[in-house]
């Protein structure tokens, strides 16, 4: 019975995080210009179907050392806990690339961008996400070693947010601002969102699937904790209400609030107290707020979703401040060291931007990463798709 409610409770996570897709593909719609918003449909799906196939055969292997290469007999075996717990980190892995695809919306090719996801998701997240959650090559015993505590992020601040959000990172300073983003006197000229209640109804499905992105992580009914509940709604609200004031009600910001609280939270939500993780999402929906307007404005880096500042620098500051609001003098658990986490977050920055370089390096070389100027005018539904989101008829 233990075994199979375990196996009930994974699978009802791998759901819950698949559900969550959703919520990437409708905040890419209702973000991204009407042209495109097929295009973002498509991509999410699609790219999730790769990434089955990439960790299926090559990167649960590359994290975890195991394989799917036997009978069905064996698989089944302990009610399939094995099955769904690669289920369950799948969910994990695609996040990447839908995270990606939020920052190179409305001009990137679509071919590239599924080989993309390939090689991301077979052999870069999985060689992170091993040293991390497996121990793999002795990193996380070093850490512990010259820092007392091993590296901490219990549902992925890191492993899957940092690690996606500096990828994209560099995937669109490789692609280029779209065409009249930017004038050549420094303009800086709006593309407005195509939606509100798309991305609103994007943040809502991400914030409700999040819970079981966080609670079950601990992949077991005897791990399961309503710390980790209660830390999550805290952070949550936190970074909610700091990007409705600094953010000065933009629905943009608003809406990604909640998101930014809760990548932050991810690291340290089985470690914090309450106030500590409503802290960190302050932090982190004002961390959004102010690097999405810099990022846009002043840097002149067109991230389309602000997937940098939003999963890269708050996933990044996740993991840090797991080792801040998780020490028992702020309440917290124990068990963490300050240093050990920002060593294990720079060390997934280094990973994500390298392996980034790589794979986004090598294609763009190869097969080029961009529509041409004309595609991107006419918008990657026509242009791709052969289809508009809202095809107009002639009453035949």
């Amino acid at each position: 019975m233990t075994t199979a409610s375990d196996t009930l409770f994974v699978l009802l996570g791998a759901i819950m995080v698949l559900a969550m897709h959703a919520g990437f593909a409708f905040l890419e719609v209702g973000t991204v210009r009407k042209k495109n918003q097929v295009n973002a449909l498509v991509k999410i799906i699609a790219d999730f179907a790769v990434s089955t196939i990439a960790y299926f055969f090559i990167g649960y292997s590359v994290a975890y050392g195991a394989s799917f290469f036997s009978g069905a007999e064996v698989l089944s075996a302990k009610s399939g806990y094995e099955l769904v717990k690669f289920f369950f980190l799948l969910t994990f892995a695609a996040a990447i690339p839908a995270i990606i695809s939020g920052g190179i919306a409305e001009r990137a090719r679509f071919n590239p961008q599924l080989a993309a996801t390939f090689a991301l998701v077979a052999l870069i997240y999985p060689f992170y996400e091993g040293i991390v959650w497996n121990g793999n090559y002795g990193i996380q015993g070093w850490i512990e070693q010259s820092f007392g505590y091993p590296f901490h992020d219990f549902a992925g601040s890191v492993v899957v947010h940092a690690m996606g959000g500096w990828i994209a990172l560099v995937a669109v300073i490789l692609l280029g601002h779209r065409y009249g983003r930017y004038g050549k006197n420094g303009e800086v000229f709006a593309h407005p969102p195509s939606s509100i209640p798309f991305l609103a109804l994007g943040a809502w499905i991400l914030t409700v699937g999040w819970f079981g992105f966080n609670v079950m992580s601990a992949q077991s009914l005897e791990g399961i904790s309503g710390l980790v509940a209660v830390n999550s709604l805290m952070a949550m609200v936190g970074g909610t209400l700091a990007a409705l004031f600094m953010g000065r009600y933009d629905p943009g910001f608003v809406h990604n609030g909640p998101l930014a609280g809760l990548v932050a939270v991810c690291a340290g939500s089985d470690l914090m107290h309450p106030l500590g993780a409503l802290l960190t999402g302050v932090i982190a929906g004002g961390l959004f707020v102010w690097a999405f307007t810099q990022t846009q404005n002043r840097w002149r880096i067109d991230d389309v979703l602000g997937v940098w500042p939003l999963h890269g620098l708050c996933g990044a500051w996740g993991g840090i401040a797991a080792g801040i609001f998780g020490l028992q003098q702020f309440g917290g658990m124990g068990g963490v060291s300050p240093l050990a986490q920002i060593s294990g977050t720079v060390l997934g920055i280094v990973v994500a931007m390298v392996g980034g370089l790589l794979v986004y390096g090598v294609l763009q070389r190869l097969v080029g990463l961009r529509m041409t100027q004309e595609e991107e005018y006419n918008g990657a539904d026509l242009t791709i798709h052969k289809v508009a989101a809202e095809p107009s008829y002639d009453g035949n």
